[in-house]
């Protein structure tokens, strides 16, 4: 099958208050992703897994997306290549979501909830990485749209067996 875009990986998770644990698996996540060529696509700001997914990812040379919650870039993160300034606030979630290909999911609050809650509800994969959510998505694990895992690394390999699985092609 001929790839007609950039696969793109909507990375979410907490704003403020994210736990250094967590930024550094952002980051990681960020430059595994850059170094697989692929997309990273992100709430866009300057704060929490957003900014720390979009600084691995510019460091190791990739392409990062933000889908900001207003009508200018004065919020947006350094690190974010293409700012799209939607105007929507917590709207621009269902843009996150369904812009990406796959999303993998850090801890975070209620907004990275509801990005789960509207990538599954689209059918699209979700993986929670070392994010505990209890049985709310229950029903979408034994569907087989949602994944967990604790590294950065993990997430990858399941990316790439989606990816191959999707386009029937190594990623």
């Amino acid at each position: 099958m001929i790839k007609v875009h950039k696969f793109i990986v909507g990375v979410m998770g907490g704003g403020e208050g994210a736990s250094r644990k967590t930024l550094e698996m952002a980051y990681q996540l960020g430059k595994l992703l850059a170094s697989e060529g692929w997309a990273l696509l992100c709430g866009g700001r300057a704060a929490g897994v957003m900014e720390a997914s979009a600084k691995g990812a510019k460091e190791a040379g990739g392409l990062t997306v933000g889908i900001l919650p207003g009508r200018d870039k004065s919020g947006a993160s350094r690190y974010i290549d293409i700012a799209i300034c939607t105007g929507m606030g917590d709207g621009r979630n269902y843009i996150n979501v369904l812009s990406s290909d796959i999303v993998v999911a850090l801890p975070g609050r209620a907004g990275t909830i509801s990005e789960i809650a509207l990538a599954l509800k689209s059918g699209k994969k979700v993986i929670l990485l070392d994010f505990d959510t209890g049985d709310l998505f229950d029903f979408y694990r034994s569907e087989g749209l949602l994944w967990s895992v604790r590294t950065p690394e993990e997430a990858i390999r399941l990316i790439k067996e989606y990816y191959v699985e999707k386009y029937n092609s190594p990623a």
